[in-house]
């Protein structure tokens, strides 16, 4: 296959592609470098099968394809803090521009929402016939309206030019290449462990996640793109072992032996109470659930962290 991998040389998207060319397919990897970065692909940019493009996927894009996977988008709230017009465009003018070479190549189009669209969830699990409790003007709506947006404009190119379609909501993932300064909790906790600095917990820790690894949600997607089972489906993809922001703090200073303290911050708004996807259509459809712990993903981590230069 000839798989144009939008946002590839992001954390997720990098990894993507690496699982592509293992299985001998052609990728053509799409990114503006926003929030990415060359060296997540500075392991695969000699294979023959491999091409990057800097390009912005807000621009119009003409190449030959037959699988369009969209993972172009800044993905944490300091990302899209700082960048929230971007984000809203890659989610939308973005998202159209993908379509629209899937459309014309009569590709596969797997589009990369979140469990944002679910904002602040009213029930747990989420499954993905819940709509959602989102605030459309508070300071998370630029990617949360935003992708669900991409959602629907995915959902009607599928109803108007029976385009193969497949939307898949990605939990909280974590490992290797998430950035020093992506934001988010998991990098957050390692790094100030490490540090020997309090660890910074919003609220009073109570908020649960689940934390998903990195290959267990590649192999997912990799799943979605070729299952017949998944086409014009809304698939959930995480982990759903669910767990408060204190837990995982302990769980971190255990593995890094750090005798760190909590340092309690305020709450953002809108920040989620609850996150804990409903796997029953990834396990039906895909034949998919996580297999790596939580403990194992974390040590793995850990020790990418203590091994990369500037860590």
């Amino acid at each position: 296959m000839r798989v144009l991998v939008a946002g590839g040389a992001g954390f997720i998207g990098s990894h993507l592609c690496e699982r592509l060319l293992l299985e001998g397919h052609q990728v053509t990897c799409i990114d503006n470098l926003c929030t990415g970065d060359l060296n997540n692909i500075e392991g695969i940019k000699r294979n023959s099968l491999f091409r990057f493009i800097l390009q912005d996927v807000a621009l119009p894009i003409s190449l030959e394809v037959d699988v369009v996977a969209h993972l172009a988008s800044p993905a944490s709230p300091i990302d899209y803090a700082r960048l929230p017009v971007e984000t809203m465009l890659a989610n939308s003018l973005g998202t159209y521009q993908l379509l629209e070479v899937a459309r014309k190549n009569g590709a596969r189009f797997l589009m990369a929402s979140t469990s944002e669209i679910y904002g602040d969830p009213l029930e747990a699990p989420q499954q993905e016939s819940y709509f959602g409790n989102v605030n459309p003007n508070g300071p998370r709506s630029c990617y949360d309206e935003s992708k669900r947006f991409a959602e629907a404009i995915t959902s009607t190119y599928r109803r108007m030019y029976e385009l193969e379609s497949v939307i898949i909501r990605i939990f909280n993932t974590f490992g290797p290449r998430m950035r020093r300064e992506d934001g988010r909790v998991v990098p957050n906790f390692i790094q100030q462990a490490l540090a020997g600095e309090s660890l910074t917990v919003y609220g009073d820790g109570s908020q649960t996640r689940s934390f998903c690894y990195v290959d267990d949600l590649v192999e997912g997607i990799w799943r979605a793109l070729i299952r017949e089972e998944a086409v014009g489906q809304v698939i959930n993809l995480g982990n759903d072992a669910e767990m408060t922001i204190l837990e995982l703090a302990d769980e971190i200073k255990k593995i890094t032996g750090s005798e760190s303290e909590i340092a309690f911050q305020p709450l953002p708004e809108d920040d989620p109470r609850r996150r804990r996807p409903d796997l029953s259509k990834a396990n039906s459809l895909l034949s998919w659930q996580p297999k790596v712990s939580l403990q194992d993903g974390l040590k793995r981590v850990v020790e990418w962290f203590m091994s990369e230069p500037g860590n």
